[in-house]
C-alpha cells in the first residue's frame, strides 16, 4: 500500500490521515511548526503515522495532499513533488490569504496556481467542497442511496482515477468536472460548495455554476 505525504495538519489534514490509515496507507504529516509540535497528533493515530517536516513528507508520500491556506502555496517544496500525484485541497478565502489579482479577475483557479508552482507534478483539486467532520460522518458504501458525491478536476487522467480511487475508499461517489480550468465550478460560494449532493445532485449543481463577475451584475 502507498504512503500518502500531507503538507498541513490540520483539520482536513489530519481527517484525511485518519481515512488514509483506516483504509491501509502509511501516512507522513508535516505542518508549517515542524515536526515536533505534531507528536499528539501522531499518538492519536497510532504507528503507521509518522510526524516530518515539510520537505520529508512531500518525499516520502507516493500521494502528497497539500492542505494549507492558499496564501502559503509558493512554500510547497517543488523537488521533492516531481513527477508525483498532488491533491489539492485549497480554496480562495481573500479575508484570509489576501488579495491575489488573478483570482479576483478569474483569468485562473487556486488550483491552477499550485499546478503553476508545481510544473512537473499532476495536480487534482479535491476534497475543497466538503466539511471536515463530514468526511467521516457522510462516508457510505458504494450503490448506497445515501452516497455523496466529492468533484474532481486536473489535467492528468490517470492522476484523477487514482484520486477518484482513493475518494471512493474513503465513502464517496467521485464527479469528474475536467480540466483544472473548471475547477472554478466547484469554488466557495458556489452550488456545489459544502451542500450534501449525489452524483446526479452534485451534477446539475455545477452545471448551474457561474462566474463570480456575472453573479454581482445579477446583484
Amino acid at each position: 500500500m502507498a504512503t500518502l505525504g500531507i503538507i498541513g495538519a490540520g483539520h482536513i489534514g489530519s481527517t484525511l490521515a485518519k481515512l488514509a490509515i483506516a483504509a491501509g496507507y502509511d501516512v507522513v504529516l508535516s505542518n508549517s511548526r515542524g515536526p515536533e509540535t505534531l507528536s499528539s497528533l501522531i499518538a492519536e493515530l497510532g504507528p503507521k503515522a509518522r510526524a516530518a517536516t515539510t520537505q520529508q513528507a512531500a518525499a516520502a508520500g507516493e500521494l502528497v495532499v497539500v492542505t494549507i491556506p492558499l496564501k502559503a502555496y509558493k512554500s510547497v517544496p517543488v523537488e521533492p513533488l516531481v513527477g508525483k500525484l498532488v491533491i489539492d485541497t485549497n480554496n480562495y478565502y481573500p479575508g484570509r490569504d489576501g488579495r491575489i489579482p488573478e483570482l479576483d479577475a478569474e483569468t485562473t483557479t487556486s488550483s491552477e496556481l499550485l499546478q503553476a508552482h508545481l510544473p512537473r507534478s499532476k495536480v487534482v483539486k479535491a476534497f475543497n467542497v466538503i466539511y471536515f467532520k463530514h468526511l467521516e460522518e457522510h462516508a457510505h458504501p458504494a450503490g448506497s442511496k445515501e452516497r455523496r458525491a466529492l468533484p474532481i478536476a486536473g489535467d492528468d487522467a490517470q492522476a484523477k482515477k487514482t484520486v477518484a480511487a482513493l475518494i471512493d475508499t474513503f465513502g464517496f461517489d467521485v464527479v469528474d468536472v475536467g480540466p483544472l480550468s473548471e475547477g472554478w465550478r466547484f469554488q466557495p460560494d458556489l452550488p456545489a460548495y459544502y451542500h450534501r449532493h449525489n452524483a446526479e445532485e452534485l451534477k446539475a449543481a455545477l452545471a448551474k455554476a457561474r462566474r463570480y463577475a456575472e453573479l454581482k451584475q445579477r446583484d
